[in-house]
């Protein structure tokens, strides 16, 4: 499963007003090209009623032109919280959320509070709708009214989950959403892991909130959730596994068998040869006495070697 917003992060700073601190002269240019495109829009109203080619074609001006790091998107937002104008809020989040900006003065934009935006295109400031009252354009192809969310990239396969009260990519026919942890592929629907909660926790590599997390996140046979760049990294470094419980993220039995070789080939001196120790398998839970080892011990229940020991070496009682 991934996230609605995944997209790379990069520092933005916010967007000045169009309508602040211009000159006359840019000003008579502006009215110029706003008078200009009205007559556009009026002659194309009047000729291409009928016609839904024209109108499609109309709809999207500047597709795929304007927007940010995060979307592509024909239209800006003004934050209610500063009254600034942003690409996104993303955009707003980095930019009062950075390390210059007064710690007591750092904030986050909630995506459903965003009330108006601006069209890129003729710059005309409007209650959040799809469609610009001014010039008609589509300010995106993908748009949700619940959470204020404008993306030309359809692409990702949008939708609004109204279980999460967000929106998610990947296809709304391939997840369902269990009320208890979070959304699903479909293929896990009768067998998932069920974690009450997964989602709402932070990455336990990286520490990033997983819920609302634009970059793509796993889950793991155990039940929790991690960033699959994370999960990959710990891969890299030869951990396998989980790192809130411990519980292995793969199938391990080929490293089991050559863990069984080497111990077959490496015996301990005659001193440890009649000691035993108590362990914990991480992977089913179960303990179990067994003969001390130093490369690894072996759980007698389920044959991981993903164990610890719990107490200390003591003499066989053969």
């Amino acid at each position: 499963m991934v996230l609605m917003e995944e997209y790379m992060v990069n520092s933005c700073k916010p967007l000045e007003s169009d309508l602040e601190d211009k000159s006359d002269k840019y000003k008579e240019t502006e009215a110029a090209a706003s008078r200009a495109h009205e007559s556009d829009l009026d002659s194309f109203f009047k000729g291409a009623t009928n016609d839904d080619s024209n109108m499609e074609e109309w709809l999207d001006q500047g597709l795929m032109q304007y927007g940010c790091s995060h979307y592509r998107r024909r239209c800006r937002i003004r934050a209610p919280c500063c009254n600034e104008i942003f690409d996104c809020r993303h955009c707003h989040n980095e930019a009062k959320n950075n390390i210059n900006v007064e710690g007591k003065l750092r904030h986050d934009l909630p995506r459903h509070q965003v009330q108006l935006v601006i069209c890129s295109l003729c710059g005309t400031e409007q209650e959040v709708g799809q469609i610009c009252t001014k010039c008609g354009v589509c300010m995106g192809k993908y748009f949700c009214g619940t959470c204020k969310l404008y993306d030309d990239d359809i692409s990702k396969n949008q939708y609004h989950c109204k279980g999460c009260g967000i929106c998610r990519i990947g296809g709304r026919e391939n997840f369902f959403h269990c009320y208890k942890c979070c959304c699903y592929s479909v293929q896990l629907k009768n067998s998932h892991p069920c974690v009450e909660g997964a989602m709402h926790h932070d990455c336990p590599v990286c520490f990033e909130y997983l819920f609302d997390s634009r970059n793509d996140v796993s889950f793991l046979p155990c039940g929790h959730t991690i960033h699959v760049k994370c999960l990959k990294e710990m891969q890299q470094h030869l951990h396998y596994t989980c790192p809130l419980c411990s519980k292995s993220v793969c199938d391990m039995s080929k490293v089991w068998e050559k863990l069984d070789m080497e111990i077959a080939t490496t015996p301990m001196p005659e001193s440890y040869q009649d000691k035993k120790v108590w362990i914990l398998c991480n992977d089913c839970g179960a303990t179990s006495q067994v003969q001390f080892h130093v490369v690894a011990q072996k759980c007698l229940n389920c044959k991981s070697y993903n164990t610890r020991q719990t107490r200390g070496c003591q003499p066989s009682d053969d």
